[in-house]
């Protein structure tokens, strides 16, 4: 048990220095002896668990990936209407990247590398499963148009939730991306709701926000899209 322990405390340190170099140097740039020396662990021990970088890498997407499904699936509640639960997924996954290096680095690895060669599937594949069948549930419930196909419904949302990303990490503001996302569910919300339901959907989006951004009033004055 402790020695179980000890490897599982390496492995931990050694991703954790991982994603802090792909941050600081870039993956393509950072070296296993890099991830060593700025770990505390040995080269041995590195090996031990990582064959190679690429592996290093598939294992920082996955478990980036993990932490972001725990997070969605912790929101998709049964008793609360379905659009509900992907607005406060769309804020949950972009707060994580802001708050969480590897999480961060497992959405660069995913945009710059085939997903198919690093890791055991896409977050953004994950997004769109749990989407499209919240959409399903929101059709059945009225709180959407009657004429919204779930699938380009999914996929939009991913699309916008990818478009938010990418712009915030270009702009080293991923701290406000749940800001900039209320803004845009905001303005895409029209198509998707039916009018009498718009003006609460878009009320929920504003007062939902401070559960992920706790200046959040502040933060999108300040911000235009």
């Amino acid at each position: 048990m402790v020695r179980q322990l000890r490897a599982e405390a390496t492995r931990a340190a050694a991703l954790r220095a991982a994603a802090d170099l792909f941050i600081d140097v870039g993956h393509a740039n950072a070296t296993l002896s890099q991830v060593s020396a700025q770990s505390g662990v040995t080269k041995g021990a590195l090996y031990f668990h990582f064959a190679s970088k690429e592996e290093l890498a598939r294992a920082i997407v996955d478990e980036g990936h993990e932490r972001v499904s725990a997070a969605c699936a912790g929101l998709v509640d049964s008793r609360s209407p379905a659009l509900e639960s992907v607005i406060g997924i769309s804020y949950s996954v972009l707060e994580l990247a802001a708050s969480d290096t590897l999480v961060r680095v497992m959405y660069r690895l995913q945009m710059e590398v085939d997903g198919s060669d690093t890791a055991r599937g896409s977050v953004f594949g994950t997004w769109g499963n749990i989407f499209e069948h919240l959409f399903d549930r929101a059709i059945e419930h009225g709180d959407v148009a009657d004429h919204l196909d779930s699938a380009n419904a999914s996929l939009l949302v991913c699309e916008m939730l990818a478009g938010v990303l990418m712009v915030s990490e270009a702009q080293s503001t991923l701290e406000s991306a749940p800001s900039r996302m209320e803004k845009v569910w905001n303005t895409v919300l029209p198509s998707l709701v039916p009018p009498h339901k718009l003006a609460y959907f878009r009320e929920f989006a504003a007062r939902s926000l401070s559960s992920f951004v706790p200046s959040a009033d502040m933060v999108s004055d300040s911000l235009t899209v």
